[in-house]
């Protein structure tokens, strides 16, 4: 794992979509998991507001490698975000 991405422990949820941030290089990175893609990863587990926190703690470890890895990449949206669809 790259040490130059460091995830913090903040999670917000939003409408069809979990919010968690990264950091490199000082500066915050937003990243987004889409409830579908949260699903996928939970065995298709149906993902709603009220147990979308759990269900993106169970898969958090593939999710930030995945963000990770677009980081590196610089796969970065128009607005300077991740986002796992």
């Amino acid at each position: 794992m790259n040490q130059s991405v460091i995830f913090t422990d903040q999670v917000y949820i939003e409408t069809n979509q979990v919010k968690f941030v990264a950091q490199q290089q000082g500066m915050n990175i937003n990243c987004y998991a889409s409830f579908s893609i949260i699903s996928q990863l939970c065995d298709k587990q149906v993902v709603s507001g009220s147990n979308a926190v759990s269900l993106f703690e169970q898969c958090r470890f593939d999710l930030e490698d995945q963000a990770e890895a677009l980081i590196e990449q610089e796969a970065f949206s128009d607005s300077g975000d991740i986002v796992l669809a």
